[in-house]
């Protein structure tokens, strides 16, 4: 089983030696496929220099600053794993994590797994009220477009079967790709589970980038995407592509999308 793990960076000089090591660090095959989306400050350097010492590191350079978005579709479609994760180059999101949100995959049970904030009892960073609430409206209004109880849309941490990201496609170039990819996943009617993760937010002092006219644009993107995207029949999955689980790995409780 191997793992790709896309990571989109913008000016994240600051975390990004530590969140580099610590994807790396992770006990599992993968590659870690870096896009800096225009960066002005010492990401490309330490990109380059983590390229050159670690052969499972692909680093891609957009020409200049296009968003989150465009960055994703770039490292999505250069995956070469069984298993596609999202990984923001900030530390709010622990790779220690990733076995936790693999389960589901590997056991064959998913097709794709979120890692959400809102379940389990991980330790999480207590931060902005108004951001919390903003985030549950919108997972309630996706929810009620598209009948699936997620609890945490806006989740950084999102994985997918290889062949069905790549398969999906991605038009938003910022934040919107969150609700873009939400309903997408639920217009093809894809088995979803949720895992309980870990969450250390930061301040905008820290370096925190979304901001309350991203959270107008996810409702617009929410409509536009119900309205436009076709409904189309459920995808079959047999259990000869079920992987095995790895050794040494806890069973994990998962919520299904039926739940």
């Amino acid at each position: 089983m191997k793992l790709s793990v896309v990571m989109p960076i913008y000016n994240e000089q600051a975390t990004l030696r530590q969140v580099v090591s610590r994807v790396l660090s992770v006990p599992l095959d993968l590659e870690l496929i870096c896009v800096d989306d225009g960066s002005h400050d010492a990401s490309r350097e330490i990109l380059a220099e983590f390229q050159g010492q670690h052969p499972q590191v692909r680093v891609f350079l957009q020409p200049h600053n296009m968003g989150k978005g465009a960055a994703l579709r770039r490292g999505i479609q250069a995956a070469s794993g069984d298993f596609v994760l999202i990984q923001d180059a900030d530390m709010e999101y622990d790779p220690g994590d990733y076995p936790v949100l693999l389960e589901p995959l590997i056991q064959g049970k998913a097709d794709v797994v979120y890692g959400s904030r809102f379940l389990g009892g991980a330790p999480h960073r207590v931060l902005y009220f108004w951001h919390s609430v903003g985030n549950r409206l919108l997972t309630l209004f996706s929810n009620c477009l598209t009948n699936i109880n997620l609890s945490d849309i806006e989740t950084c941490y999102k994985v997918f079967r290889r062949e069905i990201i790549q398969s999906i496609p991605l038009q938003e170039n910022r934040f919107g790709f969150e609700p873009e990819i939400t309903v997408k996943v639920a217009k093809r009617r894809l088995r979803i589970y949720e895992v309980g993760i870990s969450y250390w937010g930061r301040t905008y002092e820290e370096g925190k980038k979304i901001r309350w006219t991203d959270g107008v644009r996810a409702l617009w993107v929410l409509m536009k995407y119900w309205i436009k995207e076709p409904l189309l029949a459920p995808q079959t999955v047999s259990s000869a592509d079920s992987l095995p689980t790895p050794a040494n790995q806890p069973a994990t409780r998962v919520r299904s999308q039926g739940q």
